[in-house]
């Protein structure tokens, strides 16, 4: 069986909350010699409709928590400010990864570390992660 990917992982999550979702992010064979993946706004992987938050743009990750933090607070911060600047939206950085379902055990689950984006990370001494 194929392992899901974490855009994946996060839409299957988002929908069991009953939320409305949608992948924003696009292939791109024209770009580079063998093509990209282009986020929307280039920080947002998945759209999801929260009737008490309004449009969530969430971005995706695998291992690489870190380091898609650090994209979206230091190499894509305005647009991901322009975002939070816009009436009713919010942004999220979820990260997939496998935890025991509990202590000493062997089974071991996927679950999602949800960072929830405020303007505050974008400032230097919100950074600190």
């Amino acid at each position: 069986m194929k392992s899901l990917s974490p855009t994946q992982r996060t839409l299957r999550a988002l929908r069991e909350r009953g939320l409305v979702c949608a992948i924003v992010e696009k292939w791109n064979g024209f770009v580079g010699p063998h093509g990209i993946r282009q986020d929307l706004f280039g920080c947002i992987d998945v759209l999801a409709l929260d009737p008490e938050r309004g449009v969530v743009g969430v971005q995706s990750t695998g291992q690489d928590f870190a380091g898609h933090y650090r994209k979206l607070t230091e190499e894509r911060a305005q647009e991901c400010l322009d975002w939070l600047r816009t009436p009713g939206t919010a942004l999220e950085l979820w990260g997939w990864r496998k935890v025991k379902a509990k202590r000493g055990g062997k089974l071991l689950l996927w679950q999602p570390r949800v960072q929830v984006l405020t303007k505050a990370d974008f400032e230097p001494e919100g950074r600190d992660q």
